[in-house]
């Protein structure tokens, strides 16, 4: 694992409001890789005390529980409506289940935050899954994951300041 990768992992140990989210891309991950419900996935990650990670590489720490279910409960509640505003920021080029699953999870739990918690700073909510995408890829898709929730940022909070 590189080390801009460990730094970002070690950086969100301690933020519980950061692990809330990343443990929320990877409960929505499981889900659509899975099928199972997200209700059972929460119960997993709670039985499991919120630690994940690879081996010697743990990302641990306690998240902030009530945006982890919130971040997860926008995400799938919403799905046709958060899938709608994500296709509507992709390029025509780009469907939403064509994204690399790790990817859609990320845009999904973003998209559905930036649409159910208008009261949160869109830059700091478009900034932690931007770190999130750079946990992930090394590529443009943290590039993409930028554009797509600022496209979104903009459409669901026209006329407000973040």
């Amino acid at each position: 694992m590189s080390d801009s990768v460990m730094a970002k992992k070690e950086k969100k140990s301690g933020d519980p409001r950061s692990l809330a989210r990343l443990y929320a891309v990877q409960a929505l991950y499981q889900n659509d890789l899975t099928g199972r419900p997200v209700a059972e996935i929460v119960q997993d990650f709670q039985a499991r005390e919120f630690i994940l990670g690879d081996g010697d590489e743990d990302v641990s720490g306690i998240p902030d529980v009530d945006l982890f279910e919130g971040v997860l409960a926008a995400a799938c509640d919403g799905a046709a409506p958060v899938d709608m505003l994500i296709a509507d920021a992709l390029s025509e080029k780009r469907e939403v289940a064509r994204l690399e699953a790790v990817l859609r999870a990320i845009l999904r739990c973003g998209a559905g935050e930036l649409q159910s918690n208008k009261d949160r700073s869109a830059s700091v909510v478009i900034n932690e899954y931007v770190d999130i995408a750079h946990a992930f890829y090394s590529g443009n898709e943290p590039g993409l994951v930028n554009g797509v929730l600022d496209s979104i940022a903009k459409s669901v909070r026209a006329g407000r300041k973040s």
